[in-house]
């Protein structure tokens, strides 16, 4: 195909995005914390007009600020555009209505996001209007305080503060007004509960399917047991696999099941995968390695809105044929999966 046929299908944005990541390193802003500690506010700092006859105490809530002190955390956000960052992370650490319970403001958890994408975003617009470098807001989505995989009391193990639904409902809310608020990325960071983890991807799965951007693939669903099993079996990847399982089930994919390589068997591994993402194409040989880290190689990236709609034809076609499979996450624990055998080629 050639160039000529091909027209951008990504956002302008993420077209910049990329192209200045290509040229050098982009710098992510420093800890909002420590310079929200800096002003000094005291209890009627934190609460404002607007909060001034709130029944508890919000001192130590920086995310309200959003609300509360908006120019303030503008400021923040604009001494570092000016410093040289190129991303600044919004105000939102703890803007779920499950952080946000503590203080009894669950109800504005949405509201606090708005807020403090837009308080990011009008200082990213002046940043640029003073030096014409493009700056980006990144919409900060923290760990709550509550852990889905373990318990809090040491004499219940069993029990748990807190729901995946719970979670993945919170972070969509939380996702969802740093979007209306004007982010250009969404950065997921210092959840230490990969439980925790999964919710938020599971989160933003469903918000790319409610706001149409359609994403649909398939995959090879044996070379993904093979691949899951090599990463439960070290310790050290063994959290990929509840990540990567959630995008598999949270967004269209659909999975064909075939014959791994042996010496007594045909090789019947489909090499020929693809994925399409709205009117982006990814084909080409995604072949997983034994180890399962070194893949997807001979990958190619189509902006085409004509070919995407007849990739998405044969995936649709395919899904009639090998339907999702309904064996259960669980069963990949199963002492009958075993890894590939040793003289399996590599992949390629």
């Amino acid at each position: 195909m050639s160039d000529s046929t091909l027209s951008l299908a990504i956002s302008p944005t993420e077209t910049r995005l990329r192209q200045l990541a290509a040229e050098r390193i982009l710098v992510l802003d420093g800890a909002m914390g420590t310079m929200i500690q800096a002003l000094g506010l005291d209890e009627e700092g934190y609460r404002g007009a607007r909060f001034d006859a709130w029944n508890r105490e919000v001192r130590g809530n920086n995310d309200l600020l959003n609300l509360s002190r908006p120019e303030a955390v503008r400021d923040i956000h604009l001494a570092y555009f000016r410093a040289g960052a190129d991303i600044a992370a919004t105000n939102t650490f703890s803007s779920t209505a499950i952080a946000q319970a503590d203080y009894g403001l669950a109800d504005i958890a949405y509201e606090l996001n708005l807020a403090g994408a837009r308080v990011a975003r009008e200082a990213a617009d002046m940043a640029f209007a003073e030096d014409g470098r493009p700056r980006f807001v990144a919409g900060a989505v923290g760990p709550t305080n509550r852990t889905a995989s373990i318990s809090p009391d040491v004499n219940r193990p069993g029990f748990r503060a807190i729901s995946f639904d719970e979670l993945a409902q919170a972070y969509g809310e939380q996702m969802r007004g740093l979007i209306d608020g004007g982010v250009d990325i969404l950065l997921i960071e210092t959840i230490f509960d990969t439980l925790n983890a999964k919710a938020a991807l599971f989160a933003m799965a469903e918000i790319a399917a409610e706001r149409r951007c359609d994403v649909a693939g398939v995959v090879d669903e044996t070379q993904l047991d093979d691949v899951y099993h090599q990463w439960l079996s070290n310790g050290v990847s063994a959290w990929k696999v509840p990540l990567l399982r959630s995008v598999i089930e949270g967004i269209d994919f659909t999975g064909k099941r075939s014959t791994p390589w042996s010496p007594t068997s045909v090789h019947d591994y489909m090499h020929a995968k693809v994925v399409v993402a709205d009117d982006v194409s990814f084909v080409g040989s995604f072949n997983l390695s034994r180890s399962g880290e070194q893949n997807a190689e001979n990958v190619l990236e189509i902006h085409d809105d004509e070919t995407a709609d007849r990739l998405a034809g044969y995936i649709d076609a395919v899904r009639v044929l090998y339907p999702r499979s309904d064996v259960p996450f669980e069963a990949l624990h199963a002492p009958e999966i075993t890894a590939p055998a040793e003289t399996s080629p590599s992949a390629g």
